[in-house]
């Protein structure tokens, strides 16, 4: 009855006629995934993966059922050191792997860096900058001891802006992302550690992501939310940056959380065996999301290849693998190439990235920074050193500095930018200082105290330091015999106002707004931010100060667009700027753009000019009584900028869009077409599973070996281990399946190991699917000159009208950051390749040109676009 009401005020009707509406979509035909098996075995000839490959098979032939199992399986939350470890093969010399956060630096970990988040590295427009970082985070992963690092994220992609995790990814515009998500992905794997792409897929927001977490917060479901998306906007959208991650060569890919069309992403046939590992070519392994694993054979059949953290429930110590998944192979459930399908996965994942068997040891606890402690510490057992305190952030707080400050957005400037020596400056507002409780006070930086840097979840870090702007602009006005004051508070308004309203005053006025995972509430926010202001009455605080104030700037720390519609005009504001979340080194990347020592960058997200104006929000109720709630991308292809342009309407700031410190010209586009061959779609079948054997069908062989050798491992309290408890394979089970024959209750097809078609849309060992799609149709290119005084990084863009009546009124395509000098002319220059003039043909399951008209445009924003011309 409460949403009712909620939908009765917001629609304008009777609660009587919302309920009925309510009944109708409690009862409607909800939507469904068609299954898809079997699911697809490695190729060991796949482009970049033979050598990771071939090591891949010397070792895994070598190995015995229990320990393929325990490759698979994780050993149980707080098991071991790390948020996630799978069974170590101790007779092979292989410790226990390490799967870790996160994608802004090693989550929970000591004397490592807090890289700028993915939104605000997208900012940046640097391909450079992305791999840079990439590669940077791998090297402190990898100094640390960890074997995969969780991330790079295009999931969330960004379908709503309010949604908590946006910032964790880049862009909600899918080339931008599958450029970011590429280049981090290359940077991370060449710095020795695997990289995993997440979250796999339509994982948009926080709210119901988890039906267990959402009845912790009072809903009353009993099934995770449905993201409910079409073939079409599933292939020319979501799925688009994963493809040029698995081209880009991953390693692994993190299923995620929520359902896709009903069935949970985790054992989504749909989604691992078709679309990833069959159409994609993904060579890597599938890993759920911690617990979002929901069942156990089943979805070893739809595709995942290892069980993270390896328990049910934390804590639990029970496992739908594990033990189960050895009993499933023994009595026929799981065919045993399927089990050595996920061992070669795994292990081709971390030879691919140069790993060896002899792995250096783990030095640090995710659980404690105490140097001594228990190995496992939920069991307190294995009392040793744990932390080995080891620095591992070289010179990366340049890096940081760098990417912070380019991934800055110049809004608005009225002549105020750059500073230079001004007489006297004044930093307003909490979001300038210090937390009280020091930057690691809030865990997981689940808080909105003093500046923030970074939002809350598992896509944290914990600070070495945190430059705070106070801290920097103090700094920087003893460099310049600046008078400098500071008010870190955003609710003293006499005394703001009392100073601001002196003579000579430079007013900076430092606001936020904050986001992130779910299990973590910060004001009444459950991860997704309940509405696009500002936090801490930070409108009011702008408005408090520009009144008394005729120069007054401001800066804004965010996970995405806030409303400025109210402010964003006064005169008395003379300059808007958006940081982001800028990691560790906030106040020094802020105070380099506002004295004009770095070029800004671009914004990788619209502003609208109000919630509503964006078309699709986080839905906040549940709308299937108590049944799995129903999120329908009705919306399909056009979000963000793609949205405002079919709607025709205003925006207060596009896609792309950012201010520069001197000026760009724009001339002479040229469009040279190729010669490349006409498309043939894939034709042929797949060689039959490989499988090694090797192992024992005798129950006995399995036993725990305290049960059949007096004891030979001494048990660790909630572990997860790969051995039987008894020989009756029906008993040593807890899945309720197990024990069954395979045909009784798992898909047709899902245990056939046969030769297997190949998809006319995927890659004869092609990565990233028909590679075809990858050739270059279109050189497009255009002279740019610096027309301005001093020199700048420029952001051309070049974006494509498909045509179509379906089609969005343009795509972007391809961008640069360019440095150029004054009065230098330099060349942009893209090159369109079939994928990027295609649309996914939903009858024939293949990429397709269609016969529209198409034109390219390059500009400097998705509505600043000066040039144009025709593909013929």
């Amino acid at each position: 009855m409460k949403f009712a009401v909620a939908l009765a005020a917001v629609a304008s009707i009777s609660p009587a006629a919302a309920t009925i509406r309510i009944q109708k979509l409690e009862k409607r035909e909800l939507a469904t995934s068609p299954p898809f098996y079997p699911s697809p075995w490695m190729d060991p000839a796949a482009i970049g993966w033979e050598e990771a490959y071939q090591k891949a098979k010397d070792f895994v032939s070598q190995l015995t059922l229990l320990e393929k199992v325990n490759l698979t399986t994780g050993v149980g939350w707080e098991s071991e050191q790390c948020v996630g470890n799978i069974g170590s093969i101790p007779r092979l010399g292989l410790r226990s792997l390490c799967m870790h956060d996160s994608p802004a630096g090693v989550r929970g970990a000591d004397y490592s860096s807090v890289f700028p988040s993915g939104q605000t590295a997208a900012a940046t427009w640097s391909r450079a900058l992305f791999y840079n970082r990439g590669f940077a985070m791998g090297e402190e992963a990898k100094g640390k001891g960890v074997n995969v690092l969780l991330g790079p994220v295009a999931g969330p992609l960004g379908r709503m802006p309010a949604a908590g995790r946006n910032w964790e990814g880049f862009s909600p515009d899918p080339v931008l992302t599958g450029v970011g998500i590429a280049e981090s992905t290359k940077g991370i794997q060449d710095a020795g550690v695997v990289a995993c792409a997440k979250h796999w897929i339509g994982n948009e927001q926080e709210h119901f992501r988890i039906s267990s977490e959402a009845q912790g917060y009072g809903f009353d479901i009993s099934e995770s939310l449905s993201s409910n998306i079409d073939d079409k906007t599933m292939h020319e959208l979501y799925m688009w940056p994963f493809a040029d991650a698995v081209r880009a060569g991953v390693g692994s890919v993190m299923c995620s959380y929520q359902q896709v069309n009903n069935s949970y992403s985790c054992q989504n046939s749909k989604l691992m065996n078709d679309l990833l590992k069959n159409e994609l070519g993904f060579q890597g392994f599938i890993m759920s999301d911690w617990q979002a694993q929901h069942t156990g054979a089943a979805a070893a059949a739809a595709g995942l290849d290892m069980s993270m953290p390896g328990d049910t429930v934390f804590n639990s110590g029970r496992s739908y693998w594990g033990a189960n998944l050895t009993a499933a192979v023994l009595n026929g459930t799981v065919p045993e190439w399927r089990v050595d399908d996920m061992a070669m996965r795994i292990m081709a994942a971390i030879f691919k990235v140069g790993q060896t068997v002899e792995q250096d040891p783990i030095n640090f606890s995710f659980w404690s920074q105490a140097t001594f402690g228990p190995v496992h510490w939920r069991a307190k057992k294995g009392y040793q050193q744990i932390n080995g305190h080891v620095d591992v952030r070289a010179d990366h707080g340049d890096l940081i500095r760098e990417i912070a400050a380019k991934g800055t957005v110049i809004l608005k400037n009225n002549g105020a930018l750059p500073l230079k020596k001004p007489k006297f400056v004044v930093a307003v507002g909490e979001d300038a200082g210090p937390n009280p409780l020091g930057p690691n006070g809030c865990g997981d930086r689940g808080c909105n105290n003093g500046t923030v840097a970074l939002g809350w979840g598992s896509g944290t870090a914990n600070f070495p330091y945190l430059v705070t702007p106070d801290s920097a602009l103090q700094a920087r006005a003893i460099q310049d015999r600046t008078r400098y004051e500071s008010i870190l508070s955003n609710y003293a308004t006499s005394q703001i106002q009392s100073l601001v309203s002196l003579d000579n005053v430079t007013a900076i006025v430092f606001v936020s707004s904050d986001s992130g995972e779910s299990y973590i509430n910060v004001d009444g926010n459950k991860g997704d931010r309940n509405n696009l202001t500002l936090w801490k009455n930070g409108d009011d605080l702008i408005k408090n100060v520009s009144s008394q104030c005729p120069n007054t700037i401001v800066v804004i720390h965010s996970p995405g667009p806030v409303i400025v519609t109210d402010w964003y005009k006064n005169p008395n504001i003379t300059a808007i700027l958006w940081a982001g979340f800028p990691g560790q080194e906030s106040g020094n990347s802020i105070v380099d753009v506002l004295y004009g020592s770095v070029s800004p960058g671009r914004t990788p997200f619209s502003w609208g000019a109000n919630r509503e104006s964006y078309g699709v929000d986080v839905m906040y109720e549940p709308n299937n009584g108590k049944g799995a709630p129903q999120q329908d991308f009705s919306e399909g292809n056009f979000i963000d900028y793609r949205h405002f342009d079919k709607a025709n309407s205003s925006l207060i700031y596009e896609f792309g869009y950012g201010l520069s410190y001197t000026s760009f010209d724009y001339k002479n586009i040229k469009v040279e077409k190729s010669n490349a061959a006409a498309y043939q779609p894939t034709v042929g079948q797949t060689s039959p599973a490989p499988t090694f054997g090797n192992f024992s069908r005798n129950p006995s062989d399995y036993l725990f070996p305290g049960n059949a050798s007096g004891g030979a491992i001494d048990p660790v309290y909630l572990y997860v281990y790969p051995y039987l408890n008894t020989t009756d394979l029906q008993k040593a089970t807890t899945d309720r399946n197990y024990g069954q024959n395979a045909a009784e209750f798992l898909p047709p097809n899902a245990n056939d190991g046969s030769q297997q078609p190949l998809l006319r849309s995927s890659g004869k060992s092609s990565p990233g699917g028909n590679a075809q799609l990858y050739d270059t149709l279109y050189t497009v290119t255009a002279e740019i000159t610096n027309t301005g005084l001093v020199a700048g990084d420029e952001i051309p863009q070049l974006y494509v009208s498909l045509g179509g009546p379906d089609d969005p009124l343009i795509v972007l395509r391809g961008f640069d950051r360019i440095r150029i000098d004054p009065g230098q002319t330099v060349q942009f220059k893209v090159s369109l390749t079939r994928r990027d003039l295609s649309n996914w043909d939903t009858a024939i399951q293949d990429w397709v040109i269609s016969s529209y008209p198409k034109t390219v445009y390059i500009g400097r924003s998705s509505r600043k676009l000066e040039l144009s011309a025709a593909l013929t």
